[in-house]
């Protein structure tokens, strides 16, 4: 029995481990990095005022507990974004919030890697501060992995009512859209991929705090459960803690645009009700 390729990402150079090199889903490409970055910038500034407690496997793990009932990962993870069947997809709690940054943990705790708002100018944060507008303007963001390396971009055009998500590799070489398909009661998004759909993502409620990750012929490929963040984190921000459930290893495109709505659909959708 043939096992599956890997999922698009970084991954250990064979000929030097000092290397890690691209994999884009259906070859190795030329270019490699060294196996540790220094991280990128993002654009969160010090006014943010970040109240975020230190990292914790345990609180993780009792997370992940408290969102699956005890089910945790159907099949034993890769160790990367798109290799395990747990994502645990927290974002970081600021008093005053520029730009939005997740951190994204396996089931046992570990950092697989993040989110980040970028290209949010002064103008724009000044926006965001002092206005609601900020929901209708173009919002991007970044998927990193564990070595701070972008493996995904999605872009939120500027909106009027419905929402469209451009999902991208690093290089930009366009993957597919998350497209908004309706206004009232429970919101739902396709997954549409060189003009077919590849499936959607959709609310269990009207606040959309649940979600039910589908594919095309309407079987749930994931789910998406909101946490309890704690006292502080509910009381004094807005930020978010979801946990990620994947039972089974996806093929791709449908596996990067699943990540990619699972970690930003909630950030955008929060951004469309402030």
């Amino acid at each position: 029995m043939t096992s599956s390729p890997p999922q698009p990402g970084w991954y250990p150079d064979a000929r030097d481990p000092r290397l890690h090199r691209w994999w884009d889903g259906h070859a190795w490409t030329a270019n490699t990095r060294p196996a540790q970055q220094v991280p990128p910038p993002s654009d969160s500034a010090p006014i943010e005022l970040d109240i975020e407690r230190g990292h914790d496997p345990a609180r993780i793990q009792a997370q992940v507990g408290r969102a699956t009932r005890g089910r945790g990962g159907a099949h034993g993870g890769g160790g990367t974004l798109f290799t395990e069947p747990v994502l645990v997809v927290n974002q970081r709690a600021k008093l005053i919030e520029m730009a939005n940054e997740f951190g994204v943990f396996d089931q046992h705790g570990n950092r697989l890697g993040g989110v980040v708002q970028v290209g949010q100018s002064a103008l724009k944060k000044a926006i965001r501060l002092l206005t609601n507008y900020d929901q209708f303007l173009t919002h991007k963001f970044e998927v990193r992995d564990a070595n701070h390396s972008t493996v995904l971009k999605v872009t939120r055009p500027a909106k009027v009512f419905k929402s469209r998500f451009l999902v991208t590799r690093a290089d930009e070489t366009p993957i597919g859209e998350i497209v908004q398909e309706n206004v009232f009661g429970k919101i739902r998004f396709g997954f549409v991929v060189d003009g077919r759909s590849v499936g959607g993502i959709f609310a269990e409620n009207w606040r959309a705090w649940n979600f039910s990750i589908r594919d095309h012929t309407g079987a749930e490929v994931a789910r998406v459960t909101k946490t309890w963040g704690g006292f502080l984190k509910a009381a004094f921000t807005t930020a978010d803690n979801y946990v990620v459930e994947i039972p089974r290893p996806l093929p791709d495109p449908l596996a990067s645009m699943v990540v990619a709505a699972a970690l930003t659909i909630d950030t955008a959708l929060k951004q469309d009700t402030d």
